[in-house]
C-alpha cells in the first residue's frame, strides 16, 4: 500500500481513530497460499475478514511483544486455514503494538481460537499485554 504526500494510509486512519500514531513494522506479510514476500490485499468491499488487535504494554515490554506476535504468526496462524494476512505495528510510544490480520471468514477466525495451541499462545499475550479484538470490513481505500 502507498502512502501519497498528504493522504494518509488506511493504516494512519485506523490507528488516528483509534487515538495513537503507529509506525509500522517491518514485517512482511505471510499467508498459507502465498509468497512471503506479498503484501496484504486491503479493498473495500471483499469477502475479507479483517481482525484488529490493539495491544497496550509497558514499554519495556513492547519488543518482547512485537517477537511474541511475530512468532505466533509465523508458527501458527500462517498454517490455519482462512488465514491471509498479518502485520504488526507499533506505536511510537512504546505503549501499544496492532495487529492487523486479514482472513476469510469470521468461521476461519473462531476455528483458530478453538485450536489447542491458542489458549498457551494467548496466555503468553495476556501476560505482557491487555488487548482489544475488532472484526472489521474495509468500507473505504484510498491509494495513488
Amino acid at each position: 500500500m502507498r502512502q501519497t504526500g498528504s493522504t494518509p494510509s488506511r493504516r494512519t486512519f485506523v490507528g488516528a481513530s483509534l487515538g495513537f500514531a503507529l509506525a509500522a513494522q517491518a514485517v512482511p506479510a505471510h499467508g498459507q497460499d502465498r509468497s512471503p514476500q506479498m503484501e496484504a490485499t486491503i479493498r473495500a468491499g471483499s469477502v475479507v475478514t479483517t481482525l484488529v488487535n490493539v495491544f497496550t504494554v509497558e514499554p519495556e515490554n513492547q519488543q518482547k511483544l512485537v517477537e511474541l506476535l511475530r512468532e505466533g504468526t509465523a508458527s501458527f496462524f500462517s498454517k490455519m486455514p482462512g488465514f491471509i494476512s498479518s502485520s504488526v505495528h507499533r506505536s511510537k510510544d512504546g505503549r501499544r503494538a496492532v495487529n492487523y490480520a486479514q482472513w476469510r471468514s469470521v468461521k476461519d477466525i473462531e476455528t483458530f481460537r478453538q485450536n489447542p495451541e491458542f489458549a498457551p499462545y494467548i496466555q503468553r499475550i495476556t501476560a505482557l499485554a491487555q488487548s482489544e479484538s475488532i472484526l472489521c470490513d474495509v468500507v473505504d481505500v484510498n491509494h495513488a
